[in-house]
């Protein structure tokens, strides 16, 4: 069974520590984890492992954020990884900072990255797992925050939470997602 893990971020430095690239760093800590390194590829960089004998693809697209889809079409086809087998993690701005909401389907509730996802692949019904980022900044100021970096308190606490996003992805892949979501959901 192969699965694919998708990260969502955008690339380049001045990205890197933003809220809208957790997704990246979630997939560096899955990668880490596997002890697999990602290498530059098609629509992204690429690491592959095993997990209790499942062979897992994580890719961070550098499609920047509007076009994720593109990447995750493509490596789904690439390797024939079944919908049902494929998990995109992002950021989310309607969560308290730190919660973890996994779900098999939804609406892309005005994520680029995730409307990109749904119209490359023309369905809703995948799996996604959102890192809560909360929504603490005043009106007209969404894109700078989301484009900001973390605040003090939310990086002392950052370490754990990708601990716990990372361990989700995995279980996913191990246990499915109803067990998943049953285990980790508002945590």
């Amino acid at each position: 069974m192969k699965y694919l893990i998708v990260g969502l971020g955008n690339k380049g430095p001045e990205y890197e520590n933003t809220r809208h690239n957790i997704g990246f760093k979630v997939a560096e800590k899955i990668a880490d984890t596997l002890d697999v390194s990602f290498n530059t590829t098609n629509f992204g960089w690429m690491a592959e492992g095993k997990y209790k004998g499942r062979k897992v693809f994580v890719l961070k697209p550098d499609t920047y954020m509007n076009l994720s889809g593109n990447a995750v079409k493509f490596w789904m086809q690439k390797e024939n990884i079944p919908l049902e087998n494929v998990m995109i993690v992002t950021d989310d701005l309607a969560l308290p900072f730190g919660t973890l909401r996994m779900k098999m389907k939804g609406s892309d509730a005005g994520h680029n990255g995730l409307k990109s996802v749904h119209q490359s692949l023309n369905t809703q019904n995948y799996a996604r797992l959102r890192f809560g980022i909360s929504a603490e900044f005043s009106e007209g100021r969404q894109v700078d925050y989301v484009l900001g970096t973390w605040n003090e308190e939310e990086t002392s606490k950052l370490g754990e939470r990708i601990e716990k996003f990372s361990k989700a992805c995995l279980s996913f892949v191990f246990a499915g997602i109803g067990n998943t979501m049953s285990a980790f959901n508002g945590k």
